[in-house]
């Protein structure tokens, strides 16, 4: 199931790592996860998410602030039933830790470029393999996939459609362009809209849409470290200048959260 990313041979057990038949070793961590991002594959020395960010989204997600989103996920992953399952920019782990309670009978792999993401995953569900990983080079063998998460993430979609097995299919969620509305209004004078679609015109053939639905349900945010957590853990923390960001902070938030989901079929044997 898992292949060397840098030869791409299959990778086996041995002892606590793995290793693949050119000797490349990749070490378990004592937190469980493996890291499977070579030093080559890096654009900086601790790429992904730092620290702060992990810590500010966990908080916020274990709050249950986006529970409806995930449980809502795990619903439509739940209706698929695939074998294998892969969850890419799992980040801390919460909605992967969703996947794997609705899929229990299945083997979950999940990855994140932030190696501090990772190892606060780890500690969510003992059963999915936990990988410090890029999707650009996805750690997992040809067609061995019948379902890959994506939330909030990037997608390497030729990646995509290389690990699914045919008839499988990629589960995305992303924001619609009124996501956070009010809040975007109190941190910026100009709030553009965009295309909530576009990603579907990306997609190379091989792959095509079957399903699409939104989710919507207004949030109330009465806790001054969960509102600043929720910036923190969004661009809007580091593009918004100070002094706005330090009024939504200091003020009871009231803002949409509206989500898209799509599910994106491999039509291709």
């Amino acid at each position: 199931m898992l292949i060397c990313p840098i030869c791409q041979s299959a990778l086996s057990a041995y002892e606590n790592s793995l290793r693949c038949s050119n000797q490349h070793n990749f070490d378990r961590a004592r937190q469980g996860y493996i890291n499977v991002l070579p030093v080559q594959h890096k654009k900086s020395r601790a790429p992904g998410d730092n620290q702060a960010m992990v810590q500010a989204r966990r908080d916020f997600l274990s709050a249950g602030h986006y529970a409806p989103l995930a449980e809502r996920f795990a619903q439509l992953m739940q209706e698929r039933q695939p074998q294998h399952w892969l969850d890419i920019g799992c980040g801390e782990g919460y909605y992967s830790a969703h996947i794997a309670r609705a899929l229990s009978e299945s083997q979950g792999y999940a990855l994140d470029i932030s190696r501090e993401a990772v190892k606060h995953a780890c500690k969510r569900n003992a059963q999915t393999t936990w990988l410090v990983a890029s999707m650009a080079r996805l750690p997992l063998a040809t067609a061995s996939c019948q379902a890959i998460a994506s939330i909030f993430s990037p997608i390497d979609w030729q990646e995509a459609l290389r690990v699914l097995a045919p008839g499988g299919a990629v589960l995305r969620m992303g924001p619609c362009s009124d996501h956070l509305q009010e809040l975007r209004e109190q941190l910026y004078d100009d709030v553009r809209s965009y295309d909530d679609s576009k990603h579907l015109q990306l997609l190379p053939q091989g792959l095509q849409p079957i399903h699409s639905e939104t989710l919507r349900f207004t949030l109330t945010l009465d806790d001054a470290q969960a509102r600043s957590d929720l910036l923190a853990m969004t661009p809007h923390g580091w593009r918004a200048n100070s002094a706005r960001r330090e009024a939504v902070i200091n003020n009871t938030l009231t803002t949409t959260v509206a989500i898209r989901y799509d599910w994106i079929e491999k039509t291709e044997t």
